[in-house]
């Protein structure tokens, strides 16, 4: 069971996704906020963060939260109407991939949870993110393996970023069919690398990873031709 503050509040694992905000809450860490990211392993695309503070009791519980990822992307949209719904705080932050290139991923994450958590109103007591601490908050926080699937809130962030990148993704697919972003939503696949190795990198691939980097090596520095306008 891990511990959340120095005052010792202990939550067990399997209490369930909305126990960490309730035990929080009863210990005078109200609100709670979550934090989660989306497109970090993908090589196209941005990368967006989304944080979210759940309407606390009943009123707060989402049909069909999960972690995103497990998720189907009709249940996801379904989901992301309910956190919509039923958030009491909600933001998104979207980092364009030159920025990814020119900050680096894991300072590009942080900065981007940090500015989401900002915009929240109300402020946050307490932070919950998936996997990475995020510092200079003026709250205590904590970082959390497999958040997504723990605590309600991290959840609902999940959500919002990943059905606010996939829309994206599809918006672009409409520019650079080629690579067929509406079905990997940027992320490596066969198909993609075979298109991204046919025709070069787009402008919203990032030059900074291996995969991208080694295909302009190779003499193709980007595409040539137009976007479908």
């Amino acid at each position: 069971m891990p511990t959340l503050a120095r005052r010792r509040i202990l939550v067990r694992r399997d209490a369930g996704l909305y126990a960490y905000e309730r035990t929080l809450a009863r210990s005078g860490f109200a609100p709670v906020a979550g934090a989660d990211e989306a497109g970090r392993g993908a090589c196209a695309g941005p990368l967006v963060v989304g944080a979210a503070v759940l309407a606390p009791g009943k009123r707060g519980e989402v049909p069909g939260l999960a972690d995103s990822k497990l998720l189907t992307p009709l249940a996801r949209e379904r989901a992301y109407e309910q956190v919509m719904a039923r958030a009491v705080a909600w933001s998104v932050i979207i980092v364009p991939p030159d920025e990814v290139d020119r900050v680096g991923l894991h300072r590009s994450n942080i900065i981007a949870m940090r500015r989401a958590l900002a915009r929240l109103d109300p402020a946050p007591s307490y932070v919950l993110t998936d996997g990475f601490p995020v510092t200079g908050l003026g709250v205590p926080g904590l970082a959390m393996w497999k958040g997504d699937q723990v605590a309600a809130c991290i959840a609902a962030a999940s959500v919002i970023a990943k059905v606010t990148r996939d829309r994206i993704m599809c918006d672009l697919h409409e520019q650079w069919p080629a690579y067929g972003f509406d079905a990997h939503k940027g992320y490596v696949t066969d198909d993609h690398q075979q298109a991204l190795t046919a025709h070069g990198p787009s402008p919203v691939h990032r030059r900074s990873y291996a995969n991208v980097a080694r295909v302009v090596s190779l003499g193709d520095e980007g595409w040539k031709g137009e976007p479908d306008l």
